[in-house]
């Protein structure tokens, strides 16, 4: 009883407040397009708030399994690939893209983004940013990641990562009616909206698992909206419309996502008792693996 009403107050706070605040600022005539008015609308900090509620006054469950540490010596390999899995995939977008024909490779789009500024410093600047930005995209990650998705289904892995990745992109329904993103066909533009997520939270589930930390899931959400969604959105902006772009960045994170799915990755095991040195960082949905090996 105590678990379904630690989510229910996490989803009541986070949509609650998210959509609040999201509907006013539009009706104050600001655009949700403007990053400063998305960074202004805390919108970011609300599943972090409502995971934080729950955790210290609802429920009272602590924080022990929130996965708040850094392990940076344990889990650099995963910090590499949530820092450049993002920008393999925008090539891999934009790969796809040209490999059919439907897009003439050039990177002048990205020459004009700063004036004076060539692609390859752009692109520099940008990946030095990213792990700079983690901390916004870590309220995201420490609510719907780190505890959401370990209530949800608890010893139900792959089915707590949908629901977990299907409510997250519920919460972002409103955006396409509020100026955010432009979708011909708002319905199709959802459905696929709603894979992408899918998609994203398998492989920053994976993460999470792996490393032990929330963190290298901030990196990696972090990359995915500025690196993989700016730089696709850069390149393919005036060739595709938001739904085939959607499409193309879709592609390889659900190829990823399929490989870890099919490789055992999700596999859940008895949980070690947490107070066993020796014992791998695990969480309360008892996620591991002892077969396969990142």
């Amino acid at each position: 009883m105590s678990r379904f009403k630690g989510v229910g107050t996490f989803l009541l706070i986070t949509f609650g407040a998210t959509w609040t605040v999201e509907i006013t600022l539009c009706l104050q005539g600001f655009s949700l397009a403007n990053p400063l008015v998305q960074i202004l609308s805390l919108a970011w900090i609300a599943p972090a708030a409502a995971a934080f509620i729950v955790r210290r006054w609802v429920t009272r469950e602590g924080f022990t399994d929130a996965g708040m540490a850094l392990r940076l010596r344990a889990a650099w390999p995963h910090y590499l690939a949530a820092w450049l899995g993002p920008l393999a995939f925008a090539a891999a977008a934009v790969g796809i893209a040209a490999a059919l024909g439907l897009w003439r490779p050039t990177l002048a789009p990205v020459n004009d983004l700063v004036p004076g500024l060539p692609w390859w410093a752009f692109l520099t600047v940008l990946m030095l940013l990213v792990p700079l930005l983690a901390p916004l995209y870590w309220g995201e990650e420490f609510g719907w990641t780190s505890y959401l998705r370990l209530r949800i289904f608890p010893g139900r892995p792959l089915a707590a990562t949908l629901a977990t990745g299907l409510i997250w992109a519920i919460w972002h329904y409103p955006l396409p009616f509020l100026g955010y993103i432009e979708f011909s066909n708002v319905t199709l533009g959802l459905l696929v909206w709603t894979v992408s997520f899918l998609c994203q939270e398998i492989i920053l589930a994976w993460l999470r698992l792996r490393s032990g930390s929330i963190w290298t899931t901030s990196v990696a959400h972090a990359g995915n909206n500025m690196t993989l969604s700016l730089l696709t959105g850069t390149l393919l902006g005036e060739t595709f419309d938001a739904i085939a772009a959607t499409m193309l960045m879709t592609a390889p994170m659900a190829a990823v996502a399929g490989w870890i799915l099919l490789s055992g990755r999700y596999r859940a095991v008895p949980q070690r008792p947490t107070h066993q040195p020796s014992a791998k960082p695990q969480d309360v949905s008892t996620w591991s693996s002892s077969r396969h090996h990142a």
